[in-house]
């Protein structure tokens, strides 16, 4: 079994996994030939699948297992793996490799980093000796102070170990991505940082009036429409405030990845949904809603320092899918991997294990 990678985008993965151990302290691991994939499925709150083009994070790609697509299943404590690449920022160079010390599988992550540092000798060159063995006079002359005192290069090379597990095909059988209903609204979110500032702030003002432990969360509101509008409100006995965006886009679905083309397309819930509700949004038919825990949501929001472009999926009075997309290159462009986040409605229920799964690829580019 081996793995062994060089790092290219350093920043994006390092984001990439700070945003997952927000979510989370262990994450499922799967490195194959064709992806890289990071599960966090908690006993409660969000769960997170991602996947990742090897070519979105990795330089050099090599892998190697007995199993079919050299498929290499770990757990990872993404803690320690999100502390580990934040001091890998401005490195020379970064490689991640899976290894084994003490018999104990680890993912080490070799560290190359380079400083200037310039020179504080007083004499700026040794003396020089002449034909009669007497040392010459000293060189103060300002090129020989110059070479004396110049910028030194100086390497340094440092290695983080994360503990790992090495997870058997039969133990990950067992793990598998919810299925969901399809969803009666798909809209880009606007700035996650702009959502969460309000959405902490009616959080504090919901704790704030009302009679329960500060440790106790509230439930938000979250809808929107086919129309452009998003909506995030709350309600105490003595709050009732709420926000909403307008003039947000609504992604077209892509018939081609309907088997009955773009009869798919219209018989869609999300068309549907759009015939029933106006461009004012007035009618309450036309938006789909749901219920969270707040203090779930704020953590959800942490994948905005990942990408500003998220389609959010409503699934009335059922759940929120986030899609994340993820820039493959330091340009930010051609955004092929995707992180996935599920929020299930706080009264929501459990009706969806026997629905067909969605995907993201179902809209157009």
């Amino acid at each position: 079994m081996r793995f062994k990678s060089q790092i290219k985008n350093v920043n994006l993965f390092a984001k990439f996994c700070a945003s997952l151990a927000s979510l989370g302290q262990i994450a499922w691991c799967r490195l194959n030939d064709d992806d890289v994939q990071f599960t966090i499925v908690p006993d409660k709150g969000s769960q997170v699948w991602s996947v990742l083009k090897p070519e979105t994070v990795f330089e050099t790609y090599i892998l190697q297992s007995a199993s079919p697509k050299n498929t290499i299943n770990l757990e990872v404590p993404i803690q320690a793996l999100s502390r580990a690449l934040r001091s890998a920022y401005n490195a020379t160079s970064t490689q991640i490799r899976l290894t084994k010390k003490d018999n104990v599988p680890m993912l080490s992550l070799t560290i190359v980093t380079t400083s200037f540092s310039s020179g504080t000798n007083v004499i700026a060159l040794p003396p020089s000796t002449s034909g009669d063995g007497e040392p010459d006079a000293f060189d103060f002359s300002e090129s020989a102070l110059s070479q004396a005192n110049g910028a030194r290069e100086r390497e340094t090379v440092i290695t983080q170990d994360i503990p790992v597990k090495v997870l058997t095909m039969e133990v990950v059988e067992r793990i598998h991505q919810p299925r969901t209903q399809e969803p009666d609204v798909n809209i880009f979110l606007p700035p996650l940082a702009q959502i969460k500032t309000i959405s902490d702030r009616f959080t504090r003002l919901a704790l704030a009036t009302t009679k329960v432990s500060s440790n106790a969360s509230p439930r938000l509101e979250l809808s929107a429409n086919m129309h452009g509008s998003l909506k995030i409100s709350v309600k105490t006995d003595a709050l009732n405030i709420s926000s909403r965006w307008t003039g947000l886009v609504n992604p077209e679905l892509d018939p081609a990845h309907f088997p009955d083309g773009s009869q798919g397309v219209r018989d869609h819930p999300s068309t549907k949904m759009k015939e029933l509700g106006g461009p004012t949004g007035e009618n309450e038919a036309g938006w789909s809603k749901v219920r969270i825990d707040a203090k779930d949501w704020s953590r959800v929001l942490s994948v905005g320092r990942v990408s500003a472009r998220v389609i959010a999926c409503f699934i009335n009075e059922g759940g929120l899918v986030l899609y994340v997309y993820l820039p493959n290159d330091e340009n930010g462009s051609e955004d092929d991997s995707c992180l996935t986040v599920g929020l299930k409605s706080w009264d929501s229920p459990d009706t969806y294990a026997d629905s067909r799964q969605y995907y993201i690829s179902s809209f157009a580019a």
